[in-house]
């Protein structure tokens, strides 16, 4: 198989890669502190070809990075909705260990603990926050009260390489290695959420590009095997 097939291929599986990565994107992009992800690809030359056969290069997926520009804070007026304004993070408990995430849709578990989407917020103390009956107020710095009593504090963290954190779910992220550290940027606005920050106009416009890609290298692959290789193989069993 001729080097130009490998080109023609690895481009298609690329963009196979980008399609997954759009539709994600897409079916989050009402997902309450859901951040998009960036795709890029690479060129991968083959050592075989690479004195030989300029042309016998493929096209790889590069590294992927979350991004996490904030989305648009909406107000809810409900009281137990927080939203993060600056690059901060709410710490929760999940089976697998302390991740961290920017939904701040809150709720109060049947036995009294803070939880949100259903993991258990993290306290500063590192313990889980019980709150009781009444009201819930959180402050501006993570402070859960009731009836004017502190109940707790959640633990906001903020990261030197935020860049860097892993995506473990469509709001979940973890360290990774990187040690969180005291918010310096980060306060919480109570009564609202912090919506996607995919843009879906963007989103079309990158799929609409990443489709048409493929149906080049498609229509390549199709020159190739009924043109050029057709017309080579009819011309020399002429002769």
């Amino acid at each position: 198989m001729s080097g130009s097939y490998y080109v023609a291929l690895s481009g298609m599986h690329a963009g196979l890669e980008a399609l997954d990565r759009l539709a994600t994107d897409l079916a989050n992009a009402s997902t309450v502190g859901y951040k998009a992800e960036r795709g890029t690809t690479a060129q991968a030359d083959r050592p075989d070809f690479g004195i030989l056969l300029h042309s016998a290069i493929d096209v790889t997926d590069g590294p992927t990075r979350v991004d996490l520009r904030p989305g648009d804070i909406t107000s809810t007026g409900r009281d137990l909705d927080a939203a993060i304004e600056g690059p901060g993070m709410f710490a929760v408990n999940t089976p697998a260990g302390t991740r961290y995430t920017r939904t701040g849709k809150l709720s109060v578990r049947a036995d009294g603990v803070l939880t949100a989407s259903d993991r258990e917020v993290v306290g500063e103390d590192g313990k889980p926050i019980m709150v009781g009956p009444g009201a819930v107020k959180i402050e501006a710095d993570g402070s859960v009260s009731i009836a004017g009593a502190v109940v707790g504090k959640m633990k906001i963290v903020e990261f030197k390489q935020p860049e860097l954190l892993v995506r473990k779910g469509p709001d979940l992220f973890s360290a990774e290695g990187q040690s969180p550290v005291a918010p310096t940027e980060s306060a919480v606005k109570s009564g609202a959420l912090e919506q996607s920050n995919v843009s879906v106009v963007g989103r079309m416009t990158e799929l609409i590009s990443v489709s048409r890609n493929f149906g080049t290298m498609e229509r390549a692959l199709s020159l190739l095997a009924n043109d050029v290789d057709l017309k080579a193989i009819t011309e020399l069993g002429r002769r």
